[in-house]
C-alpha cells in the first residue's frame, strides 16, 4: 500500500490514496478517512508489538514460540487498554 502519490504515479494503476498528502499542493486530493483511521490503528498496535524486547529481536528459535510470544504480548496490550477506558 503506497504511502505516497506523485502526480501520474500509482494512480492510474487503480491503487487507492490511505495516506493525506502532504501540505504543498495546490489541489486537494480525495482519500478514504476510514482505510487511514484503520492503517493508523494497525500501525500503533505494531508498533507496540516490537517494543516488546522479545519480539523486536525475534529470540525466540522457533515459529511456534514466536507466535506465542505475539499472542501474549497482543493480549497484555488488550488488557492494558481494557483497564484504561473502565474508568
Amino acid at each position: 500500500m503506497p504511502d505516497r502519490f506523485h502526480e501520474g504515479s500509482g494512480r492510474s494503476g487503480g491503487a487507492r490514496l490511505t495516506v493525506m498528502p502532504m501540505a504543498g499542493p495546490r489541489r486537494r486530493v480525495r482519500h478514504d478517512a476510514d482505510r487511514y483511521e484503520e492503517r493508523n490503528t494497525v500501525e500503533r498496535v505494531i508498533n507496540k508489538l516490537r517494543s516488546w524486547r522479545g519480539i523486536a529481536t525475534q529470540y525466540p528459535k522457533t515459529s511456534d514460540r514466536h507466535l506465542a510470544g505475539l499472542h501474549l504480548r497482543a493480549s497484555m496490550i488488550g488488557v492494558r487498554d481494557l483497564t484504561r477506558t473502565a474508568h
